[in-house]
């Protein structure tokens, strides 16, 4: 092994940005630059190693990896990079993340500047006191507006626009500039190799070997890989299997000390005694208090996954298993639907979140499966002052039990062009936003702050937000609090039974017009039976929208050519008993496309 190289020479940052602005080809230029690779083995995207990361452009699971530099100066140079999550769902990781590194680089596309998720990881990173390097990436796009850009982001950080690196990642343009800066400007690591270890979990992951590997930040301390270990949170002592640093594989070494970035291979079963932000010290010589920050990641989109068919629900339930190894803050519990059978009641961190564990669960795992509208945790304080949390509308109690229903509120930032001003108000507006101030970071260029119930944008309000501001629009929430709503229970009866799965909370105000939708979509779904079938939406315990799909006919009168009218009569009321008899008995099958109604209700 090498002469142990001085913290001095340690540079630990992270790469800020929105989905799409480079970050990932960035780093890949870096780990060409510094070596770190060879070229045989570079792939494009080398850190966002799902698939799902590559298609849809954004990294989904944090990554590290340790590059040596040789400078200008002719000093060689550990550069840690931490790679962040890149989305909304993900903004605890990425606050962690943000915490184990000293300096972040702000990469912007020079085509689309500013966007709200590069400002509110940007605002992360100044709360982290954090030296801050921006970046301007795509320059040689043929639309690329990097004098603009640089303009907004002079105003926004007060840096000299002539000062803020210009660059090209996928071109390789002025990236050696990139790292002479990182060297330049952001501090070495503090910390004392004398003082009881304290080292921070920014991420995980399992491995079937090795059982948990933290992915850890050293703050104060060292380890090494005989050393018996404690997690502060939960109190587990572990013995480690292995420890070292990502190269971007895992390769062991014998220690890690203050400033370093590396992995513990801790052997624990299950990442959930292993979270982010949690506090690794010694067991025999343990820190006086954690790290601070540490919060249990919340869920705060719930639905139900069923399976199409009823014997996958052992491979289901295997599968969201599996996910929950690498992802602590997946949550599920058994549930059963009337109308769906068996499946889970799963917790996300957001929208994103839930359609990559379903597209995941679809792919990896080869399951035909169905998402029911997905529903917030809502308080519910009962009469007698009791308050339960709910977040399936089938649990709420009977209307005469409950004093108020409270729904969770959001900070919503909106970040658009001006022109698109007037589409924005109109959409929050709609959603029961409240509009709270405004401020013009650039020329042209408006941030709107809005207070909106969760439930408003969890279905399809991205969607159309995009599609309003012609996809320039970006947008970033966080939770504010929970407050009262005038909210009601909107059923769906078909034949006289409730479709439990296709009950939603609604405001009062709307149920009328969201049950009437509901019943003429699913009028047009479900298949016509051999008897008449009523639908109908019911809200605050009385039926508010009503349709009948018409039974499907056969011609009994067929072989009654003439003759006494009471012949027909006699074979028509033959007929009514016989569809009589069967609507007591027959079921009504559902098919999965009404369940996707209730989510497409907005499109009305």
């Amino acid at each position: 092994m090498k002469a142990r190289k001085m913290s001095t020479n340690i540079r630990n940052f992270c790469i800020i940005a929105h989905v799409d602005h480079g970050k990932s080809t960035l780093a890949d230029r870096l780990l060409q630059l510094t070596g770190t690779i060879s070229e045989r083995n570079m792939t494009e995207q080398v850190l966002d190693s799902m698939d799902l990361e590559r298609e849809k452009g954004v990294t989904i699971k944090a990554s590290a990896v340790r590059m040596m530099y040789v400078a200008k100066d002719g000093q060689v140079y550990e550069l840690n990079l931490i790679d962040t999550p890149g989305h909304v769902d993900f903004n605890y990781e990425v606050s962690r993340a943000l915490a184990a590194c000293e300096g972040a680089l702000l990469v912007v596309d020079a085509t689309q500047g500013i966007e709200a998720q590069t400002l509110a990881n940007l605002y992360l990173a100044l709360e982290a006191d954090l030296t801050i390097i921006p970046v301007i990436n795509k320059i040689d796009l043929v639309s690329a507006r990097p004098d603009e850009v640089a303009e907004e982001l002079e105003n926004l950080l007060g840096i000299p626009s002539n000062q803020i690196l210009r660059i090209s990642a996928k071109e390789g343009i002025n990236v050696e500039q990139v790292l002479e800066a990182i060297v330049q400007l952001i501090p070495p690591p503090k910390g004392d190799v004398q003082s009881p270890l304290r080292a921070l979990i920014f991420d995980s992951h399992y491995d079937s070997y090795k059982g948990v590997v933290a992915y850890i930040r050293v703050v104060e301390g060292s380890i090494k890989p005989t050393d018996t270990l404690r997690l502060m949170s939960t109190g587990v002592d572990i013995k480690p299997i292995e420890i070292g640093y990502f190269a971007p594989e895992l390769r062991p070494t014998d220690h890690l000390e203050s400033g370093d970035v590396g992995y513990i291979a801790t052997g624990l079963k299950t990442v959930r005694e292993c979270r982010v932000g949690d506090t690794i010290t010694h067991s025999l010589r343990p820190a006086d208090e954690p790290l601070p920050g540490y919060q249990h990641a919340k869920p705060m989109v719930f639905a139900g996954i069923y399976p199409t068919e009823g014997e996958d629900y052992p491979d289901l339930r295997d599968a969201l298993e599996k996910l929950q190894l690498n992802d602590a803050s997946l949550v599920f519990e058994p549930e059963t639907s009337q109308a769906l059978n068996f499946g889970f009641r799963c917790g996300f961190l957001g929208l994103f979140h839930m359609e990559i564990i379903q597209e995941r669960l679809e792919r990896e795992y080869d399951l035909d499966i169905v998402v029911t509208a997905p529903s917030v945790e809502y308080e519910v304080v009962l009469r007698s002052g009791e308050v339960i949390r709910i977040d399936s509308p089938a649990q709420l109690p009977d209307e005469g039990l409950i004093e108020e229903i409270r729904e969770p509120w959001m900070l919503l930032q909106i970040f658009s062009p001006t022109e698109f001003y007037g589409a924005i108000m109109d959409l929050v507006t709609k959603r029961r936003g409240v509009f709270k101030d405004q401020e013009y970071p650039a020329a042209n260029r408006v941030q709107l702050n809005f207070e909106i119930p969760l439930s408003e944008i969890i279905v399809d309000f991205f969607d159309e937000l995009k599609s309003r501001t012609r996809g320039f629009a970006s947008m970033d929430y966080h939770f504010l609090d929970y407050r009262p709503g005038n909210l009601v229970k909107l059923e769906v009866l078909v034949n006289g039974e409730p479709v439990d799965a296709l009950a939603t909370i609604v405001h009062r105000e709307e149920a009328y017009h969201k049950g009437q939708a509901l019943v003429s979509k699913l009028k047009e779904l479900i298949p016509r039976q051999l008897f008449d079938v009523a639908v109908q939406a019911s809200a605050s315990g009385r039926i508010i929208s009503r349709a009948n799909i018409k039974a499907l006919r056969k011609d009994v009168l067929a072989k009654c050519y003439g003759g006494d009218i009471t012949r027909k009569k006699k074979l028509l009321e033959k007929q009514k008993k016989g569809k009589k008899r069967m609507k007591m008995v027959g079921m009504v099958e559902i098919p999965q496309e009404a369940f996707f109604a209730v989510l497409r209700l907005r499109e009305e």
